[in-house]
């Protein structure tokens, strides 16, 4: 197994400045990965007022730490598809510069859909980013592995489709159990349980999320160090705490727009209802994380409140707050996958 101890690595990235900007960028696109994505998983919580939003944030980042910190011991099966759905090519220098401007493209897009609250992925825009500048690099589909990039496909059907199936029917038979109990001692009771499974929805983002990110160091890591796309059967421990440390710092400091869009914009629920939507959707994460399907948390999350919105009345879900969510979704594959190819176009030129 190659040596990439933090040791082994520093001397290649004080040779090779693309390397440490990559590993600095990744380190800015985990702290917007947790401003932007990791608060969906308390949003729920919070909009039911089942926890107050300052202790959310404190738990939603403690269990992204961990989830993070601790990825290796559930799956490493999606860091693999992050690292193999495309192809750099045998110009290892070439590779980091286009991959540097791929991490560019992606801080770009996701602070600017942070700033206006918009719930798009920072998987998708890591996916789409990496995607262009292989594209770019490779001058065309060459880039793409077509194998594991399914992988994706598949993702975005399992996180829409399912996410919203699993919600509407998680609700329906939640709406059974509950219908002759009583009302507060229904909602005590999930209060309790809606907050456990936040903290178990936020750990599984960590682990799901981390993952793709910290197989993007890798990738970089590989490439500096002359091994091409060949990838260690495991994480470094210094990568684990680097990536964990700045998603726990972007959940902190940045959850509160996001939060607000997807727990308060999207449909009125009870306890019981937010904790059939947060089981949901950490059975896809959870499944995702098996099988190596690069999904999105944030679809994963959102399509799940509006199944248990539906399952209420199709008129519970405000539609025009959810097309204007799907808008950003579908705009992230393009829109980030062409900044990510003209940006390495002109890195390269550059550099």
């Amino acid at each position: 197994m190659p040596d990439i101890s933090f040791a082994a690595v520093l001397p290649a990235m004080l040779a090779q400045p693309a390397l440490a900007v990559i590993i600095i960028l990744s380190a800015g696109t985990l702290i917007m990965n947790g401003a932007h994505d990791a608060a969906n998983a308390i949003a729920t919580a919070v909009a039911t007022r089942s926890i107050h939003p300052t202790k959310a944030l404190i738990m939603a980042a403690i269990c992204n730490f961990l989830g993070v910190a601790l990825s290796a011991l559930i799956s490493t099966a999606v860091a693999h598809t992050m690292t193999t759905m495309v192809n750099f090519g045998s110009n290892n220098e070439q590779a980091l510069v286009a991959l540097a401007a791929a991490m560019v493209a992606i801080i770009i897009w996701g602070g600017a859909t942070w700033y206006f609250g918009i719930p798009s992925s920072q998987s998708h825009a890591l996916i789409a980013g990496i995607t262009g500048a292989a594209i770019a690099l490779q001058g065309g589909i060459d880039g793409v592995n077509f194998a594991e990039w399914s992988k994706v496909l598949w993702g975005l059907l399992a996180a829409t489709v399912l996410g919203f199936f699993l919600g509407w029917l998680l609700s329906k038979i939640g709406g059974l159990l509950f219908k002759f109990v009583d009302h507060r001692r229904s909602e005590s009771v999930s209060g309790i349980l809606l907050d456990i499974m936040a903290g178990v929805l936020a750990f599984l983002h960590g682990a799901h999320d981390g993952q793709k990110f910290m197989g993007v160091c890798l990738l970089a890591i590989m490439l500096a160090m002359g091994y091409g796309q060949q990838m260690p059967d495991e994480f470094p421990l210094w990568i684990m705490l680097m990536c964990s440390t700045c998603m726990l710092i972007g959940t902190a400091i940045g959850g509160k727009n996001i939060i607000k869009s997807v727990g308060l914009n999207i449909v009125k629920m009870d306890k019981w209802q937010g904790l059939t939507a947060t089981l949901a959707a950490s059975t896809c994460i959870f499944i995702s994380n098996m099988t190596g399907m690069p999904i999105s948390t944030t679809h994963a999350n959102t399509t799940a409140i509006m199944g248990v919105g539906t399952a209420k009345r199709r008129g519970a879900v405000n539609w025009g707050a959810s097309t204007s969510m799907m808008k950003a979704w579908i705009y992230t594959f393009p829109g980030c996958g062409l900044m990510g190819f003209v940006f390495a176009k002109v890195f390269i030129m550059l550099f």
